[in-house]
């Protein structure tokens, strides 16, 4: 049996490389540090603070604030995925997804 920080550092790892699978610089963050210099998953170009979460049953209201209040500047986000999902869900405020989106528009 995996223990649950093994568990959730290789979550982090593929967070990582599906990122820099779409052209980000990303990398595990250094969770021993705590705070906002740490997040889960460091990528300076992402425009969300991630926390990432690999568990069958996640309290998302715990999860979305935690990330808020390591989140600095940043728009807080929850990645998370269940063990037999084949792919991962993304959670933030609809105001925050909706400003993103409105970004992504004006730089086209």
């Amino acid at each position: 049996m995996i223990n649950s920080r093994a568990k959730g550092a290789r979550y982090e790892r593929e967070i990582a490389a599906l990122l820099r699978e779409f052209g980000y610089e990303a990398i595990r963050g250094c969770q021993f540090a705590g705070g906002q210099d740490s997040p889960d998953v460091k990528c300076d170009d992402f425009p969300c603070h991630i926390e990432a979460k690999f568990v069958e049953r996640l309290n998302i209201w715990a999860a979305y604030e935690q990330s808020d209040n390591d989140s600095g500047d940043r728009v807080p986000c929850v990645i998370h995925r269940k063990k037999l999902s084949p792919f991962s869900l993304i959670t933030l405020r609809l105001e925050d997804f909706i400003e993103l989106m409105n970004d992504n528009k004006n730089e086209q």
